[in-house]
């Protein structure tokens, strides 16, 4: 039974998924504000712990995310994002279950309650689980977006316990099939399929079933958080100055990791493990100053373009498009209006 009308409008949806899905855009260059923005929901809201968006609102953000990325695989991909962490399943007791059935079936229960999107129903034969879902809302364009999340997601908890999948979509398939049979090892993609169904034989399953091998794996993400709120965030904040300093062609992460005395590797990976990306900071602080530069000067877009790092006026002008949704002439003839 599919929901709809004023329904659509109820929070229901925790904000930490709307989050995940801005750090998600930022790694690959977009503005995250800009996305929420166009979508007309408040940034503010993001910051409360327990905040709740509706179903509309989660819908708009993800249907302008999609039009931003560009790309047809985003969903799965950012699903794969969702792992214990991204769920809030961080320590989840489940984990302990030496019953890999019954740790696969709470999963799906969890998942039910938490990100209520879809409806899921469960089915086991021997060794072989069967996952289908069920449209809870009308979503038109946007489901095969939904439906690649929760194949990610479903995709990125249940290798701790399997190692081969067979994901089958009821849509044809999005761009080219090539594409989507390599977004993980032993994934198999169907397209066209009677229905949006995952098939997984527990037999192949990995080998993280002990205590010892369980609490290494809790043991690393606990490190990646802490070092989010540590070390890490000094260097986001450390190439942001850097970068704002010199927003130009010298702005490369070989440039800043050495006025840093780091390695570019060691910088990409703290950038990482506090959600962030050098290319998202820069075209971040580019954009600042590009916006500032087309409201506040006359100055020549030619020469916008070279100050911030870019070789011609096109170039620059398709990257302005890109973070904000408007071109630069669009923003100096709304200054004159």
């Amino acid at each position: 039974m599919k929901n709809s009308g004023m329904a659509l409008n109820v929070p229901i949806i925790s904000v930490r998924y709307a989050r995940r899905y801005l750090r998600f855009v930022q790694k690959h260059g977009i503005n995250g504000t800009i996305v929420l923005e166009n979508a007309g929901v408040d940034p503010g809201i993001l910051d409360n712990p327990e905040g709740f968006l509706s179903v509309k609102q989660i819908s708009l953000i993800l249907r302008h995310g999609n039009r931003l990325l560009n790309d047809v695989t985003s969903g799965f991909r950012f699903g794969q994002e969702l792992d214990l962490h991204g769920h809030g399943l961080f320590g989840f007791a489940i984990l302990r279950q030496k019953n890999y059935r019954h740790l696969v079936s709470m999963v799906v229960q969890y998942l039910r309650v938490s990100l209520p999107l879809m409806d899921m129903e469960i089915h086991a034969s021997g060794e072989m689980i069967s996952i289908q879902l069920h449209d809870n809302w009308e979503f038109d364009d946007l489901k095969p977006t939904i439906a690649s999340i929760y194949m990610g997601s479903i995709h990125s908890l249940a290798s701790l316990v399997c190692r081969r999948f067979t994901f089958e979509f009821d849509f044809p398939c999005p761009g080219k099939s090539l594409q989507w049979q390599q977004l993980a090892k032993g994934v198999e993609m169907r397209f066209d399929c009677p229905q949006n169904r995952v098939l997984m034989p527990l037999s192949g399953r990995q080998g993280r079933d002990d205590d010892a091998s369980m609490a290494n794996y809790l043991a690393a993400a606990r490190s990646q958080e802490q070092l989010k709120g540590s070390d890490s965030l000094k260097v986001v904040t450390q190439v942001r100055h850097l970068i704002m300093t010199s927003p130009g062609r010298n702005s490369t992460l070989e440039r800043v990791a050495e006025n840093l005395g780091m390695s570019p590797r060691s910088v990409r990976r703290h950038l990482g493990l506090a959600g962030y990306a050098f290319s998202t900071i820069r075209n971040q602080v580019r954009e600042t100053f590009a916006t500032r530069f087309l409201k506040d000067t006359d100055m020549p877009l030619e020469k916008i373009a070279e100050h911030i790092g870019y070789s011609d006026q096109a170039s620059f002008s398709k990257a302005y498009r890109s973070w904000t949704g408007k071109t630069p002439g669009e923003i100096r003839r709304a200054k004159r209006q």
